[in-house]
């Protein structure tokens, strides 16, 4: 086992762990440590624990210091810098024609480098820039693409639910997220109505996937023949979180069949249908396409 701290750099960002070495630490506080790009400036989010040793990325940095007053006053200064870096760096590329969208400017804490993050729908030649912005900030310039996931992040904003995006607000990682979980939720497979803002899966589809996954593999699906309390039938309709399924009963004397409802635990399983997710789907051609950009991370 090994003692850790948590340290996020940003709001909801990705936590990591460092070795609180022999100095006090407790949860809220801000440290300075020593990460692969430099020293940043932090905030302890997750206080002294026990890990084991596999859950770490070996070695192991430590943390440098508690941040004090100077420290801390740095790191307002560089926000300070990081907007006006921002207004630099958006008229560079409109002089130079740039086909890409700055999303945000970050500085590292010891001011080593600066890094422009930004969206473009394919390759960018930066090189020009980059030497533009040497120029002016006299330290070293890094350009990074982002995803449009990673835009939505740092930018914020508001969901269709009313609150603020969960990838902006708490959400340290994302998680892959596909169409199959719209269908076993039984949602709507229009585009529109499962995509957030950033154009691609609602990120919730993965809170309560799990427990949907769960209740489906008992759940007969929509064809297979069940036996009920009333005779043998089959599924016409079943509902994952009620738990319970519309039956069309096999009668001789009507070719119609009576349909009912039944809880899971009334009914057995007599012969299980595969049904293939594509007819099961029965989306317009013309929306397959648009589904399938929407079905990656």
């Amino acid at each position: 086992m090994v003692t850790v701290v948590g340290v996020r750099f940003k709001k909801a960002g990705k936590i990591y762990y460092f070795d609180p070495s022999d100095i006090e630490i407790n949860k809220n506080d801000f440290v300075i440590v020593e990460t692969a790009r430099g020293v940043e400036f932090g905030q302890v989010v997750v206080g002294p624990k026990q890990v084991l040793e596999e859950d770490i990325v070996s070695p192991l940095k430590s943390v440098i210091r508690i941040a004090t007053e100077e420290d801390e006053n740095q790191h307002t200064e560089n926000k300070i810098k990081e907007k006006e870096a921002l207004e630099v760096c958006t008229e560079k590329i409109r002089k130079h024609d740039l086909d890409m969208n700055l999303v945000d400017v970050e500085y590292t804490f010891d001011n080593n480098k600066v890094i422009f993050y930004f969206t473009a729908d394919g390759r960018v030649d930066f090189r020009e820039l980059v030497k533009d912005l040497a120029a002016v900030f006299k330290t070293r310039i890094e350009l990074r693409q982002i995803g449009v996931r990673d835009e939505a992040k740092m930018l914020g904003g508001i969901g269709p639910c009313g609150r603020s995006l969960c990838c902006s607000t708490w959400l340290g990682d994302f998680e892959p997220v596909s169409i199959k979980m719209a269908k076993d939720q039984n949602l709507s497979l229009n585009p529109a109505k499962i995509s957030g803002i950033c154009g691609r899966l609602f990120c919730c589809l993965k809170y309560e996937h799990d427990v949907y996954a769960q209740i489906l593999q008992k759940l007969p699906s929509v064809g297979s023949i069940v036996l009920t309390p009333d005779g043998e039938g089959i599924v016409v309709e079943a509902n994952v979180l009620l738990e319970f399924v519309k039956v069309k009963i096999n009668n001789p004397n009507d070719n119609n069949g009576e349909i009912k409802s039944y809880f899971l635990h009334d009914v057995t399983k007599v012969k299980e249908v595969e049904v293939e997710v594509e007819d099961e789907l029965d989306i317009p051609e013309e929306l397959k396409s648009e589904l399938k950009k929407l079905d990656e991370i």
